[in-house]
């Protein structure tokens, strides 16, 4: 195959699949997937706590916490799941930087939906996904905090 013809078959390719994305996702769910922010592990020294946690439908997600005087400075994120999964783990990580735990905490799968404006029915999960690896999370880096307390007295 001549490199030419190569490269049109890659491009009309990318263009089937983003024409299939948009059947099902809209725009704003698109961008997040194929750009996602807060993506990756930081370095280790800039964690407070990470947390991996494997949904129901085989995804797995992992969460990485810098933690200062209860605010959640930075949120990073992995996942190997679908595009969804990418979306709601970048969403999650958008709304919860510069927040109080207290706001992470209360966080509710309806609202990473309301704020991607609408996951398909089959990927609502997804956001269900989100929430409890971060509410882990924070569970995680709040016994962390009791036990260096208990152990500092």
């Amino acid at each position: 195959m001549k490199e030419d013809t190569f490269d049109d078959f890659v491009k009309k390719l990318q263009e089937e699949i983003i024409e299939k994305e948009r059947e099902l996702y809209n725009d704003y769910i698109i961008e997040l997937f194929h750009n996602p922010k807060n993506w990756g592990k930081p370095a280790d020294n800039k964690i407070s706590v990470s947390q991996t946690y494997k949904g129901p439908c085989g995804d797995t997600m992992e969460f990485f916490l810098t933690i200062n005087d209860g605010i959640i400075e930075k949120a990073n994120f992995i996942t190997d799941g679908c595009g969804a999964s990418v979306a709601t783990a970048c969403q999650t990580t958008l709304l919860i930087e510069g927040k109080s735990l207290e706001y992470a905490e209360k966080l509710t799968p309806n609202d990473i939906d309301d704020a991607l404006k609408g996951l398909p029915e089959d990927h609502k999960h997804c956001a269900e996904l989100s929430v409890r690896t971060l509410k882990r999370a924070i569970k995680s880096y709040q016994n962390n905090s009791i036990i260096k307390k208990d152990n500092a007295i």
